[in-house]
């Protein structure tokens, strides 16, 4: 007998793991083709569509400061 797995309707929090998978999968593509062995912050925000010029400005996220060690 086979057993059959029933989803729910997806809620607010599987949007968002969704779209934060999402963004690190363009993260990984864009590291994966970087020539350097980092992504800069301007990259990374470009990757990420962070601070886009548009009709409609969309909030920003703050960068983190740069990683010390």
């Amino acid at each position: 007998m086979t057993q059959v797995v029933t989803l729910s309707a997806p809620n607010a929090q599987d949007c968002v793991a969704l779209a934060e998978i999402e963004l690190c999968g363009e993260l990984m593509i864009a590291a994966a083709d970087a020539r350097e062995d980092r992504l800069s912050p301007d990259r990374i925000d470009e990757v990420l569509n962070v601070g886009a010029h548009s009709a409609e400005q969309a909030p920003t996220v703050p960068r983190q400061g740069r990683h010390r060690g």
